[in-house]
């Protein structure tokens, strides 16, 4: 692996290059202080950093020869270089000086291909991202006895800061806009002269936040990847006041804790994510670390309003349900079709899932099976006539569908109940789906009821066929029992689980699930199938663990 790295090393770094576009006879800027950042990285991506690999998800791309230009700004694996979160993953791999040689050969060439101009790798979101790991790892990349290279660094970094200044308020809304705000305040607190741009940057933020997460914390485009990356912002937004001994405002420190609670809401037993908003499980250790170096500690939070995802717990077992609209547009281009699904898992092991998506990683995933895994049926919840409960336009766009989605929630010694509904199927059937869940205290019995409820004038003429699906995930094997009524879910992480229905028939069908890496595998799922008349019904269903 040393010998691999000093070739890429070797190949990359021109550090001349690099001091004759941009040395300057000016007094060199410099830090005022140096965050540090708790969150562990990935040793096995940074050992591939070394060996000349930079890997995002199923990607790969070989730093042998690395033009920054080349790769541009606009994909998944560009994005990823281009923020320079890596350099964590680096770090976690190997110490300051070998790993400041890549670092500062990677680093400059950026400077080559995007230090003299303002082009796409400049957008606000990016710069953020950028300041963020710069100043976190700035052992890193500023280790070089090269004063043309440190000059072209810290005077591009304090241009970019003055970019962001103006730039801020032009991101997306949502998280991109968040970063880009975080990545004024931090510029302002540790780059020299820059603290006129905090106070600029904390209103700044205060509108970003506002325009993005909900009163419980939980972002509004409500993906729970963003989510993770939502806590990480803040974490490194926490570190950069740390850093310059600085007072966090309250309202910032509050909105960090409220944010980790979203989070913690949907997380599952195995530490992974539940699979919403077209993303997939991610990698457990990666969230896990981020959890732990956040510095912040909070409880999961359970009932959500506008974060919308429902959690019941107990004695291991975790039920996550979807309980609101699919986002808006503006905040989210991947929303699903999700309203009422669950996810299931007992321990360690998930029983019922979500088909997932490939989320913002890289994807070798047909587009029209990526546009397929946000439907409904793609999710653990009734469908009605094969018909998505919010329309998925041909652009990709959500269309007309659910828009109210009233939750009661109770609790009392045996049990904790949920009743949601939604009127997703009102103009095109005249029904609304009604969802019950019941988890008892022990964690060992979840008991749902879908219902069909009449209302408004349209009216199914005869009737129409429904199918109450449970994607099952990989490695859990189901028996449909001799009657047709249940099924023995057989699984390598936790005791059987016997599923029960009542009023319908049950079947199997092949099923799919993205994984954490954006893989597609292959699973089961169990199906309760049947017809509903204009009038309406109901479907009971049971999930029991047999030990």
């Amino acid at each position: 692996m040393a010998d691999d790295a000093g070739e890429v090393i070797g190949k990359l770094a021109r550090g001349s290059l690099v001091s004759r576009l941009f040395t300057s006879k000016k007094e060199p800027l410099r830090l005022t202080a140096v965050p540090r950042d708790h969150v562990a990285g990935d040793r096995a991506r940074g050992d591939a950093l070394l060996a000349g690999r930079f890997e995002v998800g199923a990607e790969t791309i070989d730093l042998t020869d690395f033009d920054f230009a080349a790769v541009g700004a606009d994909s998944a694996v560009a994005e990823g270089l281009q923020g320079f979160s890596w350099l964590r993953d680096l770090a976690a791999s190997t110490g300051r000086d070998k790993g400041a040689k890549l670092a500062e050969a990677l680093v400059g060439r950026w400077l080559l291909a995007h230090g003299t101009k303002v082009d796409e790798a400049w957008r606000p979101a990016l710069w953020g991202e950028r300041i963020l790991f710069w100043t976190a790892y700035a052992p890193y990349i500023l280790s070089s006895r090269d004063a043309g290279y440190r000059s072209a660094l810290l005077n591009t970094l304090a241009r970019g800061a003055r970019h962001l200044d103006s730039t801020a308020e032009k991101a997306p809304v949502g998280l991109p806009r968040v970063t880009a705000w975080i990545g004024v305040i931090v510029a302002g607190l540790l780059v020299q002269g820059g603290m006129s741009r905090v106070a600029r940057g904390e209103a700044g933020l205060a509108r970003a936040l506002a325009a993005a997460q909900g009163e419980d914390g939980g972002l509004l485009s409500r993906s729970p990847a963003e989510q993770a990356l939502f806590v990480d912002r803040m974490s490194l937004l926490r570190a950069g006041y740390f850093a310059a001994k600085h007072s966090l405002p309250d309202a910032l420190e509050s909105a960090a804790a409220a944010a980790l609670a979203a989070l913690h809401g949907v997380t599952m037993g195995d530490g992974g994510l539940s699979s919403w908003q077209g993303g997939n499980p991610g990698d457990a250790a990666r969230l896990a670390a981020l959890v732990d170096g956040c510095g912040l500690r909070a409880r999961p939070l359970r009932q959500a309003r506008g974060w919308g995802y429902q959690r019941l717990s107990a004695l291991g077992t975790i039920v996550v349900m979807d309980g609101a609209p699919p986002p808006s547009a503006k905040v989210a281009a991947r929303g699903c079709a999700s309203t009422l699904a669950i996810e299931v898992s007992d321990g360690v092991q998930r029983l019922i899932v979500n088909c997932g998506g490939p989320g913002a990683l890289p994807t070798v995933l047909a587009d029209d099976l990526v546009v397929a895994l946000r439907s409904t049926a793609a999710h653990s919840t009734l469908v009605l006539d094969d018909t998505n409960s919010t329309a998925i336009l041909v652009d990709g766009a959500l269309g007309k569908g659910v828009e109210e989605v009233p939750v009661l929630r109770s609790e009392d010694n045996d049990s904790t109940r949920i009743e949601a509904s939604h009127d997703g199927y009102v103009k095109g059937f005249g029904l609304v789906h009604s969802r019950t869940l019941i988890l008892g205290n022990d964690g060992k019995e979840l008991r749902g009821l879908d219902k069909l409820v009449s209302k408004g004038r349209r009216k199914i003429k005869e009737a129409a066929p429904y199918a109450v699906r449970f994607h099952l995930a990989p490695g859990v094997e189901p028996v449909i029992t001799a009657d047709g009524m249940g099924a023995i879910l057989r699984s390598p992480g936790a005791p059987p689980w016997n599923f029960r229905c009542r009023g319908a028939m049950l079947t199997t069908e092949e099923s799919i699930h993205i994984d954490g890496q954006g893989t597609m595998r292959g699973s089961m799922q169990i199906v309760i199938v049947g017809e509903i008349s204009g009038l309406g019904g109901e479907i009971a269903w049971q999930l029991r663990r047999s030990s």
